[in-house]
């Protein structure tokens, strides 16, 4: 039995609510459960150095958690004076994530800036930014298409995350925190929605894993992932 009392298969309850924020291009919070992630798309008419004069575009992505988005409160980086070893990993897996399903050509000489700010963390932070940042950026791209600065639609399909587990010797879809921290199998999925993989992220966390249950630990991420695609479809035609 799931701490939760769900399914083995089961996700938590997703919801993802757009238009959240005045000022930038895309927004949206994204609840999985306990986990509530703003993210918010921001569009430049500048690309970084190393791909000025390309035509290319650029998707980039900042990650961050509030002080007391945990049990207990955390520092802020800032006042830190630098950003910690996670949340530079997590930011850049979400940027490359999503640059995974963009057509930079298409996108033209710009920068689409997606942040990802975590309100409250109950486990699987990365793959809600993921997913959120993703209908943000669908956001963001619908307005160049709108005004005509852009006239081919860059997004080539949506990018979505889940995560899943061996827990109490049972593999199991989109864990929270209970589960996170005591899974003896920890893995990260990021899809297209076509289940092209984009990446994995799978670690032992006490004990080793087989081919076959990592070929079930697979099948339980396309489930979910088809999930959140389909209400990150239902978020942006809303």
């Amino acid at each position: 039995m799931r701490p939760s009392g769900r399914n083995l298969s089961e996700m938590r309850a997703v919801s993802i609510e757009t238009g959240v924020t005045k000022h930038a291009e895309g927004s949206c919070m994204i609840r999985m459960g306990d986990t509530h992630v703003l993210c918010t798309a921001t569009i430049e008419d500048r690309v970084p150095p190393f791909i000025k004069g390309s035509g290319l575009g650029w998707v980039t992505a900042e990650y961050g958690m509030l002080p007391r988005s945990t049990t207990s409160r955390m520092r802020r980086e800032a006042d830190m004076g630098k950003q910690g070893g996670r949340t530079v990993e997590i930011q850049r897996l979400i940027g490359r994530s999503l640059r995974a399903g963009v057509d930079r050509v298409a996108l033209g000489e710009r920068q689409i800036t997606v942040d990802c700010d975590v309100i409250q963390a109950d486990g699987g932070t990365r793959c809600a930014s993921i997913t959120g940042g993703w209908v943000a950026l669908r956001l963001a791209v619908d307005k160049l298409m709108k005004t005509g600065q852009v006239t081919t639609d860059p997004l080539i399909e949506p990018v979505a995350a889940v995560s899943c587990g061996i827990y109490a010797g049972q593999p199991v879809l989109d864990l929270d925190y209970p589960e996170d921290s005591e899974a003896g199998v920890d893995g990260n999925f990021i899809m297209l929605a076509s289940h092209r993989l984009i990446e994995v992220q799978m670690s032992a966390e006490g004990a080793t894993y087989s081919r076959d249950q990592m070929n079930q630990l697979l099948d339980l991420a396309e489930k979910g992932v088809g999930e959140l695609v389909a209400a990150q479809r239902t978020a942006v035609d809303a």
